[in-house]
């Protein structure tokens, strides 16, 4: 039987030509993603502590070796559908497990993201500046079924490292530092429950007292992300406070393994069919007397699980998600560069160029303003932060997680936009699942909503919002150089923006609910703004990369804080090609 190909047949020019261009595309991408990125650099240098920069970004540089190579084709390749987690419950011979079975792959990348030191770095405690910059390197990838253990470990740290006794912190910290992952701990947190996910308040989990002082728990928890951790955070009602709501809630880690190497008395139902963040097993769980140890003061568990645990996990997620927009811009700005449409490479397109530059700026931006926010949280930790500090950060971390979620899933939708109908194929790039993980960022730990509520209750009950504006009006004050003018116009804006939260604040909650949507958003940016040129007062730049922070500030300060896109300016189409000139 003839061949059905024919031997003769060449492909066409055109055809060799833009297979060529995608096949560079591709190899572009393969690049040491922090040596590329000069703005998170400087971010770097900036906020990490003098004594600790060196280290720090001798393991950036390499870890940002492998993140856009084979860190990134293991990910991929365990999102695969047929390589999502699966459950299995029981042995062969019958023996309950509860264990989670993963595709090779998942292991490959936990070796490469452990190994970066993300969770080690909090030996030197405090040290959220040297996770966090690791783990926005590593969210490039997404959730890569590790992201989310990683915030959830992270709050289980934090509350070993200040509340935990010295034999349990013996017991379990030196497997949750460990970098080596056959060795690593891993932790999760399990709040939600069928009733209600964001009013924890409802909790009917029970936590039930023995005679020798340890706890047992009973009851079902609906939304078990990283359900094969090896500790569980959670919180349970202590039947001894006999209170409603939150003030009835304790705060309890529970063991995976008991003493005697026995699985603990927690039964998983299923695993969740989700969205996004696919490779990352969650689950609906069962606890029928599991045994526990209760942390922290008695009647101060949900203040414990807000401070160290929540607000966590909110940090981790804005950072995440400014991660999810570094990538999906990389991905658009390189393929622009390479893809030709009418004789012409496409980033030399206006439109394409304003695209980029959008999201270029904003994702600049809100870098600045979390590693900000993350060298706070470390002072914070380490007791040095005075009140208004306090009272900013409460706030700002609110703001920040609800509105970085936004922009990340903006951001992949506009990286789509420039790949045309190839955004749309998932083997084509990372983009679709970037954009499903964005979705489901939006909804962990708070959605919009929930989020828009706590800073109204938080402005109303504890004023919060005086530290918030006394805060960004003193870093305004400190501007004295190159920068002075921007933030005399900020200064005015801040002003402003203050009247209104006064306005706001004096309505009826139902009518001021409604208005905290678009006002979160216009304290997020203007937050962003204010530190963006706080920082540029300080930094000295030369050349092509002092052109390039410009216009990115001015192209954010236009977009998200004047509202005006001066396109009929003359210098417009000059900003827009300085920012589309690098990645």
């Amino acid at each position: 039987m003839a061949d059905s190909i024919d031997p003769g047949f060449e492909t066409p020019k055109p055809n060799a030509r833009g297979r060529q261009a995608l096949n560079n595309f591709g190899e572009a991408q393969r690049h040491n993603a922090y040596q590329a990125d000069a703005h998170f650099q400087r971010v770097i240098r900036r906020y990490a502590r003098p004594e600790r920069l060196e280290a720090l970004e001798e393991a950036l540089d390499a870890f940002g070796e492998v993140v856009l190579g084979e860190l990134d084709e293991v990910v991929r390749k365990n999102n695969e559908t047929t390589n999502l987690p699966q459950l299995s419950r029981y042995t062969g011979f019958g023996e309950r497990v509860e264990q989670i079975d993963h595709h090779p792959t998942y292991h490959e990348a936990g070796r490469y993201i452990y190994g970066s030191g993300v969770m080690a770095a909090y030996a030197e405690h405090p040290n959220n500046m040297g996770a966090l910059s690791r783990f926005y390197l590593s969210s490039l990838n997404g959730e890569a079924g590790h992201n989310c253990p990683l915030a959830c470990t992270a709050g289980v740290i934090r509350v070993l490292q200040e509340l935990g006794s010295e034999e349990l912190k013996a017991r379990y910290l030196p497997g949750f530092l460990d970098a080596e992952y056959a060795n690593h701990l891993e932790g999760a947190q399990f709040l939600t429950e069928i009733q209600g996910g964001s009013d924890v308040g409802a909790n009917g989990t029970r936590a039930v007292r023995e005679d020798d002082g340890s706890y047992r728990i009973y009851g079902e928890k609906w939304f078990c992300s990283n359900i094969d951790a090896d500790v569980f955070l959670m919180t349970a009602r202590m039947e001894e406070l006999g209170a409603e709501g939150t003030r009835g809630l304790g705060l309890f880690l529970v063991p995976r393994k008991l003493d005697d190497g026995s699985v603990n008395e927690f039964y998983v139902r299923r695993l969740k069919d989700k969205l996004g963040t696919r490779s990352m097993a969650s689950g609906e769980c069962d606890f029928r007397g599991a045994r526990a140890v209760h942390m922290g003061e008695v009647g101060e568990g949900f203040k414990h699980m807000m401070n160290l645990v929540i607000n966590t996990s909110r940090l981790y997620n804005a950072v995440g998600c400014c991660g999810v927009m570094r990538r999906a811009y990389i991905t658009a700005k390189l393929y622009a560069d390479y893809r030709e449409a009418f004789g012409q490479a496409i980033i030399n397109y206006p439109l394409v160029q304003e695209t980029l530059a959008d999201v270029r700026a904003e994702l600049e931006a809100m870098v600045s303003a979390n590693f900000h926010l993350t060298a706070l949280q470390d002072r914070l930790d380490d007791g040095k932060a005075s009140e208004r500090e306090g009272q900013f950060l409460r706030m700002a971390i609110n703001i920040n997680k609800s509105r970085t979620a936004m922009s990340a899933r903006w951001a992949c939708v506009q990286g789509i936009e420039v790949l045309g109908g190839n955004g749309a194929i998932e083997s084509f790039s990372v983009l679709p699942r970037l954009l499903r993980d964005a979705i489901v960022y939006e909804n962990w730990e708070g959605t919009h909503n929930t989020l828009y509520m706590q800073v109204l209750r938080d402005m109303h009950r504890y004023k919060v919002h005086g530290g918030f504006f006394a805060y960004l009006s003193g870093l305004l004050d400190e501007v004295k150089g190159k920068e002075k003018a921007r933030a005399d116009e900020l200064a005015q804006m801040l002003g402003e923006l203050s009247a209104k939260v006064d306005r706001v604040l004096s309505l009826q909650q139902a009518t001021a609910s409604l208005e905290m949507r678009g006002l979160v958003d216009e304290l997020a940016y203007l937050l962003y703004a204010v530190v963006r040129v706080w920082e540029r007062d300080s930094t000295e730049l030369q050349g092509a990369e002092e052109a390039m922070d410009l216009a990115s500030v001015e192209h954010f300060l236009d977009l998200r804080v004047r509202g005006v896109r001066r396109v009929d300016d003359s210098g417009y189409l000059k900003r827009l090609q300085t920012l589309a000139a690098r990645i």
